[in-house]
């Protein structure tokens, strides 16, 4: 099966956490997946850009992003993020190939037109998977930061949900997981939603149970559900050790969004 995992948050802070992704990816892989990793890095290049003297500032979950936030996020998330997660992976025996969406041009992208404007950020506009295919086919896993190469010639900041869902519809996965730093997707009553079907989301949205980074998140589900991809599961990052066992296990972690 081809799966697509998007990485963030905790899942790349906390070393525990990281190692315990890394072994689940590269399980995945010796049992004959074709997995590719989609990563954020948002705490990283926060930190980075205070040391820098600049404050951090969102609008429904995307961060604001000026010319010299743009070339942080290129070294954080290109650069040291995409790496430490390329050497995590490798650590557990399996090869992993460090990419940006700009590399071999897989994943192009325009600026996001927002009111307020959003300086550059980007949205996916074209992808071409040769590249993640052949790194499959060589027995790797590509590991891909969330940045993108514009037709005008910029680099775009991409929030990484937006990404791995653009990822998994370009490559065709079959199954495309949010690894992250809450337990799922909560309801009404606070519980746990196991099961959330797309028309629920308005909803939820406008009485403001969803909100913040969760909105770019479902949107990404509603765009890869729509675009062909069979399954997409919302799971925390402290349950990574079931991905190997994902399609055949019971759901009993995270949220599954489904169509209907």
């Amino acid at each position: 099966m081809r799966y697509v995992v998007k990485i963030g948050g905790r899942a790349i802070e906390d070393a525990a956490t990281l190692l315990a992704c890394a072994q689940a990816i590269a399980d995945m892989a010796r049992d004959g997946n074709q997995v590719a990793v989609v990563h954020g890095g948002g705490a990283a290049l926060t930190r980075t850009l205070a040391q820098m003297g600049k404050k951090s500032e969102f609008i429904s979950g995307l961060r604001i992003t000026d010319a010299e936030t743009r070339d942080a996020a290129l070294m954080v998330l290109a650069g040291s993020v995409n790496k430490q997660l390329v050497a995590a992976i490798s650590a557990r025996g399996q090869m992993a190939v460090g990419l940006s969406g700009g590399d071999g041009m897989v994943f192009r992208a325009r600026k996001k037109r927002t009111a307020p404007d959003l300086g550059f950020v980007g949205e996916i506009a074209a992808s071409d998977p040769r590249w993640l295919h052949a790194v499959w086919q060589m027995g790797g896993v590509p590991v891909i930061s969330s940045i993108a190469l514009g037709f005008d010639g910029e680099y775009y900041n991409i929030n990484a949900d937006e990404m791995a869902a653009a990822c998994a519809v370009a490559c065709r996965a079959e199954t495309l997981v949010f690894l992250t730093d809450v337990p799922g997707v909560r309801g009404a009553d606070g519980e746990i939603m196991r099961w959330l079907s797309l028309k629920q989301i308005p909803e939820l949205t406008s009485s403001a149970i969803i909100s913040g980074g969760m909105l770019p998140k479902l949107g990404a589900c509603r765009e890869a559900l729509l675009h062909g991809v069979q399954r997409v599961r919302i799971l925390p990052a402290d349950a990574a050790k079931i991905l190997p066992d994902l399609c055949s296990s019971r759901n009993t972690e995270g949220t599954e969004v489904m169509v209907a």
